[in-house]
């Protein structure tokens, strides 16, 4: 069964691209940077290089859709980068084409906070998309570039989804009628999704979801059933969020970033402020076959699951990621 996960931040190492193998992962949607400008994301762009070349039996980079064909027919990983925000284009509409030919596949407008482009969830006010990024998405639906609204707030994600002329996606998220956290989506923002093509990737981040560490297997695929009648089946995926093995300044980076001397604790507390608790179903990459057999047990059929582990992100990524009809970048 084709599998695709369609967004990992891990303290990436040979055991866990073995991890991969293991679970039968095809592809991942790998995140490159958080808050890095563009010169500290070529060095990130660097660093994969340097795995690739270090683990080349066991991954590969993935450029375009059909190269996860390829890893699956070599049993190798397939490897496509996204930005979970849009730092790495700084305020240079150029680099929107640079960053798609060095192989960024996906960028968020935004991370939690306002940006350049649009407005992120925890800001108290939703300023809408921007002037700047009007002329970003125009961009990025040329160079084939996908649009991610994961970490944005409602009113931006909306008007991005008016403005992109190709499907928007979310990488990594909820509904918010199933846990009300900050960074889940409302039922108007996943119908909309569902409308543009688009897509959600379920995650299985603690903050994410009902009961946090304790949520149960038969809950969570509860949750996908009913976002399947919402959305429809072609629309969801998986998007897991592992950060698997991270320390704890990976944690604050995400969290702070350069813009705040006092600790920001995002979706945990002082009272609360590590890593969550890993599920007991679910921690690394060799227990993806516990979503499918949550899944089956939940009623969905073989073709349904095959759409959710991962052909619903191969078409997202086959229509999403091809330039358009004679773009010269």
């Amino acid at each position: 069964m084709l599998t695709i996960d369609g967004l990992q931040y891990s303290n990436w190492s040979r055991a866990i691209f073995e991890q991969m193998r293991e679970g039968g992962v095809d592809a991942v949607h790998a995140t490159l940077v958080y808050h890095e400008n563009c010169r500290e994301t070529l060095l990130r762009f660097g660093e994969w290089q340097r795995r690739f070349e270090e683990h080349a039996d066991l991954i590969m980079p993935v450029f375009e859709a059909s190269d996860i064909e390829m890893a699956r027919e070599t049993n190798r990983v397939g490897i496509f980068f996204g930005a979970q925000n849009c730092s790495p284009i700084e305020d240079d509409i150029d680099l929107v084409a640079i960053m798609r030919r060095l192989g960024l596949l996906i960028m968020q407008l935004t991370y939690n906070n306002q940006s350049l482009l649009a407005c992120g969830c925890y800001e108290a006010e939703d300023s809408g998309i921007t002037r700047f990024g009007r002329q970003a998405i125009r961009e990025m639906n040329r160079v084939g570039m996908l649009i991610d609204m994961s970490h944005s707030a409602e009113r931006s994600t909306l008007e991005a989804i008016e403005l992109s002329e190709r499907p928007v996606i979310i990488s990594h998220a909820n509904p918010a009628s199933f846990h009300p956290a900050k960074r889940n989506k409302s039922d108007t923002v996943l119908r909309a999704i569902a409308e543009s093509g688009g897509i959600l990737g379920f995650s299985v981040y603690p903050f994410h979801l009902k009961n946090g560490p304790e949520c149960t297997l038969d809950d969570f695929c509860g949750m996908v059933a009913d976002t399947a009648e919402l959305m429809g089946i072609d629309h969801i995926g998986m998007g897991t969020d592992l950060c698997q093995g991270q320390p704890e300044s990976v944690l604050t980076w995400m969290r702070n970033g350069r813009w705040s001397k006092a600790m920001d604790y995002g979706e945990g507390s002082a009272a609360n402020a590590g890593w969550p608790s890993p599920l007991a179903w679910f921690s690394d990459n060799r227990h993806f076959p516990n979503i499918v057999d949550g899944l089956r047990q939940k009623g969905f059929n073989h073709e349904e699951i095959e759409k959710i582990m991962g052909r619903n992100w191969l078409r997202q990524l086959t229509e999403g990621t091809r330039p358009a009809v004679n773009a010269a970048f």
